[in-house]
């Protein structure tokens, strides 16, 4: 079962996160063949973490929730909340094996939340710019709850067109880069 989690960061929590780095990479290194896509989300000019996002293949909703709460950052209060949704990888692969690459471009996690009652959003037909892309879904897999999108796009406008404004509630674009360990 694939899962999207996305830790947001708790305002002035920059040095915490910053003392808890190696302990969460090595967190996350432990669940590197599990993990489709991760990395952080940042401020607009690129210097400050706002959050943490993670898709990950796990056995079950317990795993998941697991891997989500028991985070050494979110042990320690860095992030104010966690969004933890079910999700399904319809690309098929992970971050890595993404065409563009690691660098080059900007990059976006763009999130749409769905409207009562609506249906899962045809994904979109150009998909060369896609890094990861599925829907969130309820935790028993039956109702479309969102689209979780990472976008390589120029700009945040472009990013933001990757979903369809008229099916969700609302959409969220937030700077973001590959994460893991700088080699």
């Amino acid at each position: 079962m694939e899962f999207f989690c996305y830790h947001r960061d708790r305002p002035g929590s920059a040095p915490l996160r910053d003392e808890l780095l190696e302990e969460h990479w090595s967190y996350m290194d432990r669940y590197a063949k599990e993990m489709i896509a991760r990395g952080p989300t940042l401020t607009g000019d690129g210097e400050t973490a706002t959050g943490s996002v993670h898709i990950i293949d796990l056995p079950d909703p317990a795993a998941a929730r697991a891997f989500a709460f028991d985070e050494p950052g979110h042990q320690a209060g860095v992030y104010r909340d966690v969004l933890l949704r079910r999700w399904r990888n319809v690309l098929g692969r992970t971050m890595w094996d993404f065409p563009g690459g690691r660098t080059g471009g900007n990059r976006y996690l763009v999130l749409g939340l769905g409207s009562a009652h609506a249906v899962e959003p045809p994904v979109p037909a150009d998909r060369d710019e896609l890094i990861a892309y599925g829907p969130l879904l309820s935790d028993d897999g039956t109702l479309w709850l969102g689209t979780a999108a990472l976008v390589r796009a120029p700009d945040r406008d472009t990013a933001r067109a990757v979903l369809a404004a008229g099916r969700y509630a609302d959409i969220e674009v937030h700077d973001w880069e590959f994460g893991g360990r700088r080699t």
